[in-house]
């Protein structure tokens, strides 16, 4: 098994089993939201799909009590593995989603989930796509995530989520109002494209989702968004 080395913005060096997401432009947005969110000492947080484990290290620094939950077990893997490498106390544990931490309640939960639209049938347990696609319209995931991440929240309990705005952030905010919480867009940021999107450019295109010749008009044709939604 390849293991290989990765840096989640300015902080140290994670281990990266294959197949496991590396953080990225999205990872770095997420975390600094978290950071925005000020002193976490003794706030219990939810870190849904924590892929390598770099969001859930950044909390626990933060002080955080940090609770890690992915469905790939070589994620697990990987997250356990850096926390004991950075000596951070994580708690990890596998599951699709809340199915792990059943009945448990949060003061932060953090979420980026997998958000590319994708062409074909969703991908299996064990392909490495499950980290990216996400149905046709990007949000296979999301959907799930907005209507479950609630019921995690403990009273004034806030939900970080982020993902592009090919998977119309304005569904995001709408479903999580309709679950009582407040929730607003708080950052953004414009990237280039990615390896997957500037491989699916053609279909994005007849789909509407990318402008024709987005790739040769501008560099940075994606839009991140994070999404901060408060229970009351």
């Amino acid at each position: 098994m390849s293991v290989r080395e990765v840096r989640a913005g300015t902080g140290p060096r994670l281990v990266r089993l294959p197949g496991v997401y590396a953080p990225q432009h999205d990872t770095r947005l997420l975390l600094k939201a978290v950071e925005h969110e000020g002193a976490l000492d003794g706030v219990r947080l939810l870190d849904l799909g924590s892929g390598s484990g770099a969001l859930a290290l950044g909390a626990a620094r933060l002080g955080a009590e940090v609770t890690a939950v992915d469905l790939a077990w070589r994620a697990v893997l990987a997250t356990r593995i850096n926390a004991r490498l950075a000596r951070q106390h994580v708690r990890v544990r596998r599951g699709d989603l809340l199915s792990a931490v059943r009945g448990e309640r949060y003061e932060m939960v953090v979420c980026n989930p997998p958000y590319v639209p994708s062409m074909g049938r969703p991908p299996s347990k064990h392909s490495r796509a499950l980290a990216w696609d996400a149905g046709q319209d990007g949000r296979a995931v999301l959907d799930r995530v907005c209507a479950t991440a609630p019921e995690a929240l403990a009273p004034g309990g806030v939900l970080l989520l982020v993902h592009s705005a090919l998977c119309e952030p304005q569904r995001s905010l709408t479903q999580l109002r309709r679950s009582g919480l407040t929730a607003e867009v708080t950052d953004c940021e414009r990237i280039p494209l990615g390896p997957v999107l500037r491989s699916r450019r053609d279909w994005l295109e007849a789909r509407g989702l990318l402008p024709t010749g987005s790739l040769n008009a501008a560099p940075a044709d994606e839009e991140l968004v994070v999404i901060r939604a408060r229970r009351p």
